[in-house]
Order: structure tokens, then sequence, then C-alpha cells
């Protein structure tokens, strides 16, 4: 776990910015398919009045990315290219593929970012990093305390600039580690990680109005323990994460001895 709010202070917002932003953020939990002009007619339907261009700048200002076909990109974006590796893989064990994201968690008055690795496999949180800023550091630095336990085979992300910055892909492919990115279009390459963050939000951040970052960093603290420790999954046959994670973490060592 990686954490840097230590010092950090929410820029004040006014009231209704705060509450334009914590309905874009419950609208993409519960809709991430839908974009900005489908979330501006929401709410203009609920009376919060906001132009397009305002919506689009809100949802690039939280980090959200809406699932579905964009333009292509200009001949001239130099960011580097992976496909989407997993369709059709059978993914049978631990390790085997990680996913990775980044969402909105709001404050009382501000807003900051979390990430986390996921264990696909197994549901199992291997490490996650909270920020004031959409910068590649936390991730990057959320990657390194992961690898501090484990490798997996393949990582997973979306085609944020986060994910493509030189600092994250040389950390990969420097471990060996094979870089997959979501599909244009493909609502469901990261699905496991979209629904973590429905998790969080419905049981741990919409019930809670954090008055700072150490208060949202210890809440989450608390909740991630409960969720690999203590949360039963039904696709899981109702075992936890870390039960499955590490009873074949133990199996994988037992062979290697």
């Amino acid at each position: 776990m990686c954490i840097r709010d230590s010092y950090y202070v929410p820029k004040p917002l006014s009231e209704e910015e705060l509450l334009l932003r914590r309905r874009i953020d419950e609208i993409n939990t519960d809709q991430p398919c839908y974009g900005s002009r489908r979330i501006g007619a929401i709410l203009a339907r609920e009376g919060l009045r906001a132009s397009r261009k305002r919506v689009q700048r809100l949802m690039r200002d939280m980090g959200i990315l809406a699932i579905y076909p964009g333009p292509k990109l200009s001949a001239g974006d130099e960011s580097p290219k992976f496909p989407y590796l997993l369709r059709g893989v059978d993914i049978n064990h631990p390790n085997h593929t990680w996913g990775s994201d980044i969402t909105y968690v709001r404050l009382k008055g501000g807003f900051m970012y979390l990430t986390v690795f996921l264990d696909w496999y197994s549901r199992y949180v291997i490490s996650w990093s909270f920020s004031d800023s959409l910068s590649a550091d936390f991730v990057v630095e959320a990657l390194e305390d992961a690898f501090r336990s484990a490798r997996p085979m393949i990582i997973n992300s979306d085609q944020g600039s986060q994910y493509t910055s030189p600092q994250y892909v040389e950390l990969l492919q420097g471990a060996g580690v094979r870089i997959s990115m979501d599909g244009r279009g493909r609502a469901h390459d990261n699905i496991f990680t979209e629904r973590l963050w429905r998790s969080v939000k419905y049981e741990e951040v919409y019930l809670k109005e954090y008055r700072s970052p150490r208060e949202a960093r210890e809440g989450l603290r608390r909740y991630f323990e409960f969720y690999n420790n203590r949360r039963p999954h039904q696709a899981l046959g109702y075992r936890t994460p870390a039960e499955v994670y590490l009873e074949h973490k133990g199996e994988e060592m037992i062979a290697g001895s």
C-alpha cells in the first residue's frame, strides 16, 4: 500500500461543483458505459444543469473514461499501444493475470484518486495507492509495492496515460510481465476491477463522509482488509479472496521446494 497524501489539503470546491462531481461519480459507478452526453441528460433531469463541455471536463478531472468506442487517435500520438491479450484465455490460478484501474474518491470538501492491482483469479487486492493527482507516480508506486509480494504473467489496464508512461511500461517489461490493455468499446475487458469499484463505493465510500485524506485512507485500509480476509464471494464458492489466493500461493511454494 502506498499513500501520497501526508500534506495534502483538498482544494476548496463550490457546493455546486461538489454536487455535480458526486452525481457524476455515482452515475459512472452504476453505469460505466455512459458517456458525457447521457450523464449530462441525467443531470438535467435532476435539475443539475451543466453543459456537455463542463461534464466532459469534470469527467476528465475525475479520471473517468466512459467505456464506449472512442475516436481514432491522431497519427501524431506516440503513446505505446498494447493489445488486449485475454480474450478466450483461461485464467486458472493466482498471479496469472492482475488488473489495475484508477477511481475517484470523494471527500467532504474535495477528492482523491485510488488505484489497485487486483488478482483476477482470486479477486485478491495485491496493493493499492492513494493520491491527490492523476500522475503516473502513484500507479508505479502501487506496482512496485505489489511486486514485493509476487509477479503475474499478465497485467491488464485501460489505455490511460498512467499505464502508457515510460516508468510503468519499463517496470513491467523489465520484470518480464506481459502488458494487456482494454480494447476500445469493450465494456467487459476489465470487468473484475469494475466490480471491485462498485463494492468499494457502495460498501464503503458512499456510506461515509470523509473529512480528510487521512480519514479516507484509514477507511479504505479497513475496507480492503475486510474485503480480502472476511468478505466471502459467491464466485469463489463463498470463500474469501485471501483464502483462494494464499491457498494456491502455498501450493506453489510446496511445488517449488
